[in-house]
């Protein structure tokens, strides 16, 4: 019997259900909308939804500011929704993944407005700490580009917010916080849901309060970031908790090394499944996604060689809703929108580990073509822009970062066909939707035989299919002038994937017989052709039944 991890075997779909699909015309998704989509995504191939936070909110960050853990937000539907989208998906085989969001709440939540008053046991259930009016307790920054600390007059004191100044932080020093938290986990996993993804999981635990060591960026970071009282709060989840329900975990953390990302996937030390690193989404700034810088497809590739070789498991994706559309951040979404779109959905679909795909994804989504800062929603890409004026940076270099690394680049409407708003909805958007919807939707696609989305099709039944893609070793084989080409081998069977990411025709430094090509290839190509990816297999081997998706 395989004891291989489900995790290890499916591809996993990040659905971010404002901009998803919208039942009843409000302009906001909704769990029927999802509900109404699950035969869609089961022909896709998913084995799993992961779904952005559908809880109660104020959404001052889009429901990542959370006011009550154990509901569900009007605006998504209610908690019958939620049962009734668990049990249909899993009559299609596919399982449900909630967002958990623990390092903050609201500051509506009833914990924070009964801490502020000091109402006992919620007292220091956030980060407090004493200091006059006007003068912050340490020099700390914000994820978000403000202070990180906020002075509440009720109570007197300051609270530490690393996000948005509406999400104050939880104190993980408090017992009771940790059990608060685990009795969440257990409400959820006891409606039948299959994990979670953890959002800033590793930030969620702080040493000290003290100053930190000036940076450009997130000043006092050497004192949250992957502590060891981190690690300690996490084995005790697994163990109490998510263990005993077999449940799926992926960290969002940020700023790891592979070694920090080891500790927290390693198997013996009971903390996460998985883990979300960042730095191979790194390639194209310096550090800080603000600071642009231009990309190569040579950095980008030598770092997803180092995680493929230093962690026993990956996870593999290149968009989710904090991220540009990858499209237009690492192909060419206007001269070979297509072509680019497919070589990277081979890319994501054939390293080693679990692929993440976020929705529009599989038809080429591209980032958003809005015109002002007046279309844009997101908290993040505001408080940048007032930060940026503040700063005197030049107005067009403003709107350079906010177009190519603002996250509402992933937040517009998916694009279902090319009626009004894209299909997503009968009223108006909350978000307004990309014009190219009349060109790149998911109807039209299912349509043609070589559309994006009918490639994903092929090459997710490929890795469904196939041990070797969900279970191989992973050995690179070439990198340079942008050509990437690796070997996935398990036993006597093997993959050879080549990937041309650009614009240039280069040699093929492979050969076999082709198991896939994005460009409808039957025999293995001399030479690649700009954004071609081609699937090869020796010549002598076999090709097995489930492979045969040409």
């Amino acid at each position: 019997m395989d004891k291989t991890p489900w995790w290890k075997q499916k591809v996993i779909y990040q659905i971010y259900p404002m901009s998803f699909c919208d039942s009843n015309g409000d302009g906001i998704g909704d769990l029927p909308g999802i509900i109404s989509r699950l035969d869609y995504l089961q022909q896709l191939g998913v084995g799993a939804l992961w779904l952005s936070p559908v809880y109660p909110s104020p959404n001052r960050d889009n429901g990542y500011d959370i006011s009550d853990y154990c509901d569900i937000h009007p605006n998504y539907g209610t908690l019958a929704d939620m049962d009734t989208l668990i049990a249909e998906a899993k009559k299609r085989d596919i399982r449900i993944i909630m967002d958990l969001v623990i390092n903050h709440t609201s500051d509506q939540h009833r914990w924070f407005q009964k801490s502020r008053r000091r109402i006992e046991p919620y007292t220091d259930f956030y980060i407090w700490k004493k200091g006059e009016p006007g003068k912050k307790p340490s020099n700390w920054g914000s994820f978000f580009g403000e202070d990180c600390w906020v002075y509440d007059e009720l109570r007197g004191e300051y609270y530490l917010h690393l996000f948005a100044k509406e999400q104050p932080d939880l104190n993980f020093h408090n017992e009771m916080v940790i059990e608060a938290i685990e009795e969440v986990m257990r409400f959820w996993l006891e409606r039948g849901v299959a994990g979670f993804r953890c959002d800033v999981i590793n930030v969620i635990y702080k040493n000290t309060l003290a100053n930190g060591k000036w940076r450009p960026a997130l000043t006092g970071s050497e004192h949250y970031i992957s502590t060891e009282g981190c690690h300690r709060v996490l084995h005790r989840l697994n163990t109490e908790v998510l263990s005993r329900y077999d449940a799926f975990t992926v960290g969002e953390t940020v700023f790891v090394t592979p070694r920090m990302a080891e500790d927290l996937v390693d198997p013996s030390r009971r903390e996460l499944s998985t883990v979300f690193a960042f730095e191979h989404m790194e390639t194209d700034c310096f550090k800080i996604k603000w600071f642009l810088r231009k990309f190569r497809a040579e950095r980008f590739f030598a770092c997803l060689t180092k995680w493929q070789k230093a962690l026993s498991w990956n996870t593999v994706y290149l968009e989710n809703h904090d991220q540009p559309r990858s499209v237009s951040r690492f192909g060419d979404d206007t001269r070979y929108h297509d072509e680019s779109a497919k070589a990277l959905a081979t890319l994501v679909l054939t390293l080693r580990g679990t692929p993440f795909l976020f929705e529009g994804q599989e038809i080429g989504m591209t980032n958003f073509d809005y015109t002002g800062m007046e279309q844009i929603r997101d908290v993040e890409s505001l408080n940048i822009w007032n930060l940026g004026q503040k700063l005197h940076l030049p107005r067009a270099l403003r709107w350079k970062m906010i177009k190519e690394k603002g996250r509402d680049n992933a937040r517009t409407p998916m694009q279902w066909d090319d009626t009004a708003n894209a299909g997503f909805s009968g009223g108006t958007p909350w978000l307004a939707v990309n014009e190219n919807y009349t060109r790149i939707n998911v109807r039209d696609q299912q349509q043609d035989p070589d559309s994006v989305l009918n490639y994903y099709r092929r090459l997710i039944a490929l890795r469904n299919g196939s041990a070797v893609l969900q279970q191989g070793s992973f050995t690179e084989l070439h990198r340079g002038d942008g050509l990437y080409a690796y070997r996935r081998a398990l036993g006597e069977q093997s993959v050879t994937v080549v990937i041309n990411l650009s614009e240039r025709q280069n040699k093929n430094p492979a050969g076999g017989r082709v198991l896939l090509s994005n460009y409808g290839r039957t025999a293995c190509p001399g030479t690649l052709l700009p954004y071609e990816a081609v699937l090869l297999v020796p010549e002598a081997e076999k090709q097995p039944a489930a492979e045969v998706v040409q």
